[in-house]
């Protein structure tokens, strides 16, 4: 599709997305729609005829102090090898553990958080360099922790000419996020095409910081050409579409000039007897593509940082000294972590969101600014601080209140109407000025704003969990959000939510009465 003009700088595709997918008490009462069970998706991606690669599972990074690991950098960049692969795996998209039902019926825990624990991330590396494993493009099986060879030969230059990079033809190996739509729209029809981005930030928080622990340069790539990285899995963006790109390791021997891509003929086990398209997710992906180098290159320097969050008063909350040591390790918060159920509505110290609040919010290494996302709470529980609205400022470490009072059942309200979003200690409100984002970065803002508050909400994932307490994803009535924090948030748009509290163990302490106050 190279002589095709760009759709990407149409911003009217995004916003006709966003407000055709948005919540409200309308729209959710007004829906039909109904899981057929009979159509459930495999929960894992299988290519029956391809050798399987085992990889090990001795994870050096499952020591390491989870909170040194989310403040730090990565130290003298460590050689890749197949044992820091497979930790980078595992602690990111590996199966954690299986939780088995009576009647047979089983459920896998993955490393990150997927809304409706539908997990329709995937992810395939690229290698060139990495230490006994052979140059080639390979899928990622978590079902059985195995490595699947695509394609034989170092392809890393293929990579690199997509994304207009030079520098990623010089690293060990590059990672590719891609997402099957038809896995997560199976339960959230079109609104699914945010959920790509959440719930892949939620993986690459977990990778990030994975690699930092691993003394591994990682940074996350979201300009690219989107049809040369999908033909190189052989893809088709009408179902399955690459999403992220996450070069890994230090700089060394350059690639080769890459092989032909030829098309793939690899068979792969349907995920149902039968799916349903949404036009409305498959436009939006397609009018965000970027079609060319040349595009990528001219879209990457428009970058600009986004401007700081504006303060409606002058009284600011100054927020504890965060912990910078949890006294866990990365492997034991990871494998412990799973989406609270149920919140107690005891409270949390000030100092654990103080600390949470700062390790989600210290910058992402990506080809994108931090910054496109603003973190608004609901305050319901936290000792020492008065309960309210407040919005954060993560220059000073600090909140700002914007009323007081208690907002039990607002925040639930706003939740969807989801008791999860009132019983928490606190409910943090991803939201952002698409009109901005878009104007700046065309419709593949859209996924970069949904993408960053999704590494976000894995990064207060990991802190919670480290920490000692629990932390879900929710979702949310868009415009509902954006009127209780206005005016300071108006002309803003609700993204994504993440709610913190203690997990119920017993009966809850703190019940909700569902209806706005």
């Amino acid at each position: 599709m190279n002589g095709m003009s760009s759709h990407n700088p149409e911003i009217s595709s995004a916003r006709l997305y966003h407000e055709g997918t948005k919540h409200s008490p309308a729209s959710v009462r007004a829906g039909g729609h109904r899981l057929n069970w009979k159509l459930e998706p495999l929960p894992f991606k299988i290519y029956p005829d391809l050798p399987t690669i085992p990889l090990p599972r001795d994870f050096p990074a499952a020591a390491t102090d989870t909170l040194a690991a989310l403040s730090g950098a990565p130290g003298a960049s460590s050689p890749l090898d197949l044992e820091r692969l497979a930790a980078l795996l595992f602690f990111s998209a590996g199966v954690t553990r299986t939780l088995s039902y009576p009647g047979g019926g089983e459920r896998h825990v993955r490393a990150a958080a997927s809304t409706g624990a539908l997990y329709q991330t995937e992810v395939y590396v690229v290698a060139g360099t990495v230490t006994d494993l052979a140059p080639g493009v390979y899928h990622f099986c978590p079902g059985d922790f195995m490595l699947r060879q695509l394609r034989d030969g170092d392809f890393r230059g293929a990579v690199a000419l997509a994304a207009a990079d030079e520098a990623m033809a010089l690293v060990p190996a590059i990672v590719v996020i891609s997402a099957i739509y038809w896995r997560n729209t199976w339960k959230y029809e079109a609104r699914a095409y945010r959920h790509l981005f959440w719930d892949s930030g939620t993986l690459l928080a977990n990778l990030l910081v994975t690699a930092t622990a691993l003394d591994l340069d990682a940074r996350v790539v979201t300009g690219f050409v989107d049809d040369e990285a999908n033909a190189l899995l052989g893809l088709d963006p009408g179902k399955e579409g690459a999403l992220e790109l996450v070069p890994l390791g230090g700089q060394g021997r350059p690639a080769p000039p890459p092989p032909v891509i030829s098309p793939l003929s690899a068979a792969v086990v349907p995920l149902s007897s039968a799916e349903v398209d949404y036009p409305l997710l498959i436009e939006a992906y397609a009018d965000s593509r970027l079609e060319r180098e040349a595009e990528v290159l001219d879209w990457r320097g428009r970058m600009t940082p986004p401007p700081a969050l504006p303060l409606a008063s002058r009284h600011l909350l100054a927020l504890a000294p965060p912990r910078m040591s949890a006294g866990r390790g990365l492997g034991e918060t990871i494998q412990q972590r799973g989406s609270t159920r149920e919140f107690s509505g005891e409270a949390i110290g000030a100092d654990l969101l103080s600390t949470a609040l700062f390790h989600a919010t210290r910058g992402i290494a990506a080809d994108v600014p931090s910054g496109l996302v603003d973190l608004y709470l609901t305050v319901l529980a936290v000792d020492g601080m008065a309960s309210g609205a407040y919005v954060y400022h993560p220059g000073p470490h600090a909140l700002e209140a914007l009323r007081l009072g208690d907002f039990r059942r607002d925040s639930a309200f706003l939740c969807l109407e989801q008791p999860l979003g009132g019983t928490s200690a606190v409910t943090v409100f991803f939201l952002a000025d698409l009109d901005r984002v878009l104007a700046g970065l065309g419709n593949r803002g859209y996924r970069a704003a949904n993408l960053e508050a999704g590494i976000l909400g894995g990064r207060l994932y990991l802190s919670a969990y480290a920490l000692g307490f629990g932390a879900t994803g929710l979702t949310f009535y868009d415009d509902a959000v954006v009127e209780f924090f206005s005016p300071h948030a108006g002309g803003k748009d609700a993204i994504f939510v993440t709610a913190l509290g203690r997990s119920v163990t017993r009966t809850p302490r703190t019940r909700v009465r569902m209806g706005r106050a």
